[in-house]
């Protein structure tokens, strides 16, 4: 990543924590009353975590990473938003759950943690602001202790091509699928989880990650695939001009039957003994 593109997006992202963590998107009041941040194909892929080792990348505020912390995990997140690490530090004192949280490029993770890991975890947005899924794949598994396990659960790379300003409810490509040199910028207005934010580091870049590159990358890595699932339904509502409905665990879905679309990804690979 160029020194503009990731300035550019470390600023957006800096701006955005506070909004987040105040926003009923996240619902942090929730989480500290005792609600689980962790959707049930989260804890489907990953399985117990109780009394393991578990790294999660671009952790933002650290909300999943102290999920996992609740659910028994020896968890530390890290985020190159020093913004983010602070209120993820803040969450954790507010939760009393005990994590590590270290500021520091996804792509400088070994050295900033230097530790391994039982389980590496990235969560939903995370890949696409990742100029090479090829270097990310060798990081995890340098990351990874052997017989440790990636867990990934993600954006669809298709999802991500479909043209999300359209009203007239056509499921139409719009953006690439296959990652390129060049990213694609964005200047939207507000953010995901509040539209009407008034947020001045509007400018962002992005990259997509085809499903193929995203496992090769893993294989040549020298991890071993173990699943791979693609699900109808989404955590947020990504298509607004569509008609998706929200449904259990307040996923949303295209109306469509059958389902147009994937909406997310799940990989799990473990690395051999």
């Amino acid at each position: 990543m160029t020194d503009e593109y990731k300035r550019a997006n470390r600023l957006h992202w800096d701006e955005r924590v506070t909004t987040h963590v105040g926003s009923a998107f996240y619902g942090v009041d929730a989480f500290l009353a005792g609600d689980c941040p962790l959707k049930p194909a989260d804890l489907d892929l990953m399985g117990d975590v109780a009394g393991l080792r578990l790294a999660h990348l671009q952790c933002h505020f650290g909300l999943d990473t102290l999920g996992w912390a609740r659910r028994g995990a020896e968890a530390t997140g890290l985020d190159f938003s020093p913004e983010a690490v602070a209120a993820a530090r803040t969450l954790a004192a507010r939760a009393e759950l005990e994590a590590r949280f270290e500021c520091a490029d996804v792509y400088d993770a070994v050295n900033a943690l230097g530790e391994t890991y039982d389980r590496v975890v990235t969560g939903v947005g995370a890949l696409v602001w990742l100029p090479d899924i090829r270097t990310w794949a060798q990081v995890v598994s340098a990351l990874l202790k052997p017989g440790g396990v990636l867990v990934v659960r993600e954006m669809h790379p298709m999802l991500y091509t479909i043209d999300d300003t359209r009203t007239d409810g056509v499921l139409a490509v719009r953006y690439p699928y296959f990652e390129t040199a060049e990213p694609l910028g964005d200047d939207t207005e507000g953010s995901y989880a509040d539209k009407t934010a008034d947020l001045k580091n509007r400018q962002s870049y992005c990259w997509n990650h085809g499903v193929g590159e995203v496992v090769q990358a893993i294989l040549d890595a020298g991890l071993r695939l173990e699943q791979i699932r693609e699900y109808r339904d989404c955590d947020w509502e990504p298509l607004p001009h569509h008609g998706m409905v929200q449904g259990d665990h307040g996923m949303w879905r295209l109306p469509s039957a059958p389902d147009e679309l994937p909406m997310m990804l799940g990989l799990r690979a473990v690395k051999p003994n």
